[in-house]
């Protein structure tokens, strides 16, 4: 059989478990598509939330579904293929922040969608500017944060999950026996496929999943077609379409926003590399992903969308199907941009019910948060590290399942750390890694 060779004369490298492999399309496109899948309903949930908040509807409504779509798929390609330092030449999945909404809540709702437009463009410039010193920052992230941040994400997405897997926040039928039945039958799938099947059906275990999910959920009546009838042929975002208003009250929470946001890209870009690849990323790979995190959130604003940000289950999903190629994650990419550009197909998507997406991704955020555990047990943990993880998790956690134990704190500092438990596990780990001297505890012990 005649092998086809690139413009050097070498065989091209189709190994999709390569950052640089290309596989066939046949084998890409599905591959792709189930990166999509995973995160689509994330992707457009905060921009309808945030709608809801100051009461945008109809066709406006409809520039932020779109834009939101678009936006994420040029902001992967970017992660996937950089631009000068722009991006980190990892499949990175991006998409818009939940990380960031309780603060675009409390954003819109006192300065509006113009407001919270106006703080994200220079919430992200500042976000971006920030990627160029990680290099000098690293010292702050070693493994015993990184992985105590990946855990953390890992943990705060498993009630999603489950939601999900009940029929979503908010759904009528929460809970439902019908809701169980196609959660489970996908997440049987998945675990069945991955494991005993071969080729494609073990790599696109998710996608396969998702599918037969879907069809079973159609004769139950889970699926609502309505959207996909209102819903444009083809449509263009305007820049600028709401027109952008500055207020430091908006921006200078933002700013911290991204601060934090900065730590969770590090801690997912660690996941990637150590749950798909078995190494540690480099400071360039680093330093790329949060610049390109920053900067096209800022493109983001000004094209009518939110933050973006690296979506976990994605990073979930990699560690579960050990596949690293960026072009697999790049076509993806291009999908979610059709679908942007031609509403109908957005839509389509959109009819998925929770219940067969939370089937597929309580799987992947498990891995999340087995990751990292792999991360820390790297090495033996000593006394110290145990202290640090473990006041890490109980205050991140413990305190973003009771926010009201703030309740005497300023606005500001319930905003940041009363709705993000990875905030918080991120800004303990950091300070206990700082305050507890290497060895104090082991030594003292040693005396006694």
């Amino acid at each position: 059989m005649k092998t086809t060779v690139d413009d050097k004369g070498k065989s091209p490298n189709t190994n999709k478990y390569d950052v640089d492999g290309r596989p066939p399309l046949k084998e890409a496109i599905p591959l792709g598509l189930q990166h999509i899948f995973a995160m689509f309903l994330g992707n457009i949930a905060v921009p309808i939330i945030i709608a809801g908040v100051v009461g945008i509807t109809g066709a406006d409504l409809t520039i932020l579904v779109q834009s939101a779509m678009i936006m994420a798929g040029v902001a992967t390609i970017i992660q996937c293929y950089p631009i000068w330092k722009v991006g980190a030449g990892l499949p990175i999945v991006m998409g818009t922040s939940f990380g960031f909404l309780p603060t675009n809540i409390a954003i819109a709702s006192s300065y509006g969608i113009s407001g919270l437009l106006g703080a994200s463009l220079i919430g992200g410039l500042f976000g971006g500017t920030l990627g160029f010193f990680i290099k000098k920052l690293k010292r702050f992230f070693p493994k015993i944060v990184t992985g105590t941040v990946v855990l953390t994400i890992g943990l705060s997405l498993l009630p999603t999950g489950i939601t999900s897997m009940a029929g979503g926040s908010g759904s009528e039928n929460f809970g439902s026996a019908k809701n169980w039945m196609v959660a489970l039958l996908v997440l049987v799938i998945v675990i069945f496929l991955n494991r005993y099947a071969k080729g494609m059906a073990k790599t696109s275990s998710i996608l396969i999943g998702i599918i037969v999910g879907y069809i079973v959920a159609l004769p139950l009546g889970m699926v609502e077609f309505s959207a996909i009838k209102e819903a444009a042929w083809f449509s263009v975002p305007t820049p600028f379409y709401f027109p952008m208003e500055f207020y430091w009250g908006a921006i200078l929470p933002m700013l911290i926003m991204f601060i934090v946001t900065s730590v969770e890209t590090v801690g997912d870009v660690t996941a990637i590399t150590t749950g798909g690849a078995n190494r540690e990323p480099t400071s360039d790979e680093l330093s790329g992903s949060v610049i390109a995190n920053g900067f096209t959130s800022s493109l983001a604003a000004v094209f009518n969308s939110l933050p973006n940000t690296s979506f976990s289950q994605n990073v979930g999903m990699i560690a579960f199907t050990k596949i690293m190629s960026t072009y697999v994650v790049a076509l993806g990419a291009v999908f979610l941009i059709v679908a942007g550009l031609i509403p109908k197909i957005g839509a389509l998507i959109s009819t998925m019910p929770p219940a067969v997406i939370g089937g597929a991704t309580v799987i992947i955020f498990s891995q999340i948060t087995l990751t990292g555990i792999d991360i820390l047990t790297s090495e033996p943990l000593n006394e110290r590290a145990k202290i640090i993880i473990g006041l890490s998790l109980v205050f991140g956690l413990g305190l973003s399942q009771v926010p009201d134990a703030m309740n005497a704190f300023p606005d500001i500092i319930q905003l940041l750390f009363g709705q993000s438990g990875i905030t918080i596990a991120c800004f303990v780990a950091i300070l206990l890694n700082l305050v507890i001297p290497e060895d104090s505890i082991e030594k003292d012990a040693e005396i006694e």
